[in-house]
C-alpha cells in the first residue's frame, strides 16, 4: 500500500525541467514527468539521463535542474561541486531501491558459505568485519569523530562472532567489491561504517561478483556482500539488525520496502539551493522543482513508483522527512560551515 497523501498544486509550473543522471531511473522518471504533465500542462522536460555519474555534474555546470541519482553523492563530487560553483546540493529520497533487480539500487545481502552456523549479526558487527581503525567518517561535508573506531571494535575470527569449536580461531575472510579510493564513500561505507574510509585491509576485491560468490561458496570462513540476484546454493543470506536488541530481519521485498531490513538503499533526486549566481536563493530552490518533488512524493508519485515495478515506494515516515528538507529555509550547517 502507498502511504502518501493525494498530490494539490501548491503552485502553477511552466517552462523546462531539465533532468541529468541515472539512465536506470528512466522509465520511472517518465512515469512522474506523464503524471505531473496532466496536472500542469505547460511544463516542458529535458532529460540527459546518460549514467548516475553524470547527474551532479549537470548541477554543477547549470545545465541541469534535477540530478537522479541510484547512491548517495560522494565526498568528493559534494565538495568538488561547491569549490567550482559554490552550489550546495540537496538530497531527497523519491524511492527505495529493489529488494532483488541488479542495476536498481538493490538492498545488499550477507553471505557465508552455507554451512557456516552464523545465522545473523548486527550493523556494528559488520563494521567489525569489513572495517577497520578510523578517526571518524563523512557525513555530507561534516566530519564526523563520533564514529570512530580502535582496533579492538575489529572482528577478525568466527569465534568473536559467537562460533564455537572448530571455526572458533578460525580468521574470517571477507569479500567484496573494489575500493574506489579516496573521496569515494559508497553506499556500504556510509550505512556501516558510518561514513568512513577504512576497510579491512585483508579485503578481497571482486569486480565480478558473481564469481565472488562461486569463490564463497567454496570457502567455509568467508563472508561477502552483494545484492541478492547472486545468491546461489552454495551460500545463505543471514538476518540482520541494527543492534544486539534486534529484530534481526531477512532481506525480503517486505522487509526492504518498509525499511526494517538494515541494508535498504533509497535513490534519490539531487537539487540546489544556489542560484546560477551562486547565492542562496530566498526560497531554497527553485520552486518549480520543489513542486514536481512534492508530486514524486505524493500518493500519484509513489503510487507511479508501484506501477514501475522496479524500485519501491516509500514509507510514510521517510516521505515526511523528505518533505521536511523541501519546505525548509533554514540554512544547512554544511553551508554555514563552508562559508567561514
Amino acid at each position: 500500500m502507498v502511504e502518501a497523501t493525494e498530490y494539490r498544486p501548491q503552485i502553477r509550473v511552466s517552462g523546462v525541467l531539465r533532468s541529468w543522471g541515472d539512465n536506470q531511473m528512466a522509465p520511472l522518471l517518465l512515469r512522474w514527468e506523464a503524471g505531473f504533465k496532466k496536472l500542469h500542462p505547460e511544463v516542458q522536460f529535458s532529460d540527459s539521463l546518460k549514467s548516475t555519474a553524470s547527474g551532479i555534474y549537470g548541477l554543477d555546470l547549470h545545465v541541469a535542474d534535477m540530478a537522479l541519482m541510484g547512491r548517495p553523492i560522494f565526498p568528493y563530487e559534494r565538495y568538488g561541486t561547491y569549490e567550482h560553483s559554490w552550489l550546495y546540493p540537496v538530497e531527497i529520497e523519491v524511492a527505495t531501491g529493489s529488494a532483488q533487480l541488479l542495476h536498481k539500487s538493490p538492498a545488499f545481502a550477507i553471505f557465508v558459505q552455507r554451512d557456516n552456523p552464523l545465522a545473523r549479526l548486527t550493523v556494528r558487527q559488520l563494521d567489525g568485519i569489513f572495517g577497520a581503525e578510523r578517526g571518524g567518517g563523512w557525513n555530507a561535508l561534516n566530519w564526523d569523530e563520533s564514529v570512530a573506531r580502535t582496533a579492538k571494535d575489529t572482528l577478525r575470527t568466527w569465534g568473536q562472532l559467537g562460533l564455537k569449536g572448530p571455526l572458533a580461531d578460525q580468521p574470517i575472510h571477507v569479500y567484496g567489491s573494489p575500493n574506489l579510493g579516496a573521496g569515494a564513500i559508497t553506499y556500504f561505507q556510509a550505512r556501516v561504517f558510518g561514513g568512513g574510509a577504512m576497510w579491512n585491509p585483508a579485503l578481497r576485491e571482486y569486480a565480478d561478483r558473481a564469481q565472488m560468490i562461486a569463490d564463497l561458496a567454496q570457502d567455509p570462513l568467508g563472508i561477502a556482500y552483494a545484492p541478492m540476484a547472486y545468491a546461489s546454493a552454495g551460500v545463505k543470506a543471514l538476518a540482520l539488525a541494527e543492534t544486539a536488541a534486534g529484530p534481526y530481519v531477512a532481506l525480503t521485498s517486505s522487509s526492504v520496502a518498509d525499511r526494517s531490513y538494515p541494508l535498504n538503499r533509497p535513490v534519490y533526486i539531487y537539487y540546489t539551493i544556489d542560484t546560477p549566481s551562486s547565492e542562496m536563493s530566498p526560497t531554497r530552490g527553485d520552486p518549480r522543482v520543489k513542486e514536481f518533488l512534492r508530486y514524486v512524493l505524493s500518493q500519484q508519485g509513489q503510487e507511479a513508483v508501484r506501477q514501475e515495478g522496479s524500485y519501491l515506494p516509500l514509507p510514510a515516515a521517510v516521505i515526511q522527512a523528505q518533505l521536511d528538507k523541501i519546505n525548509s529555509t533554514a540554512t544547512p550547517p554544511e553551508h554555514e560551515v563552508l562559508e567561514n
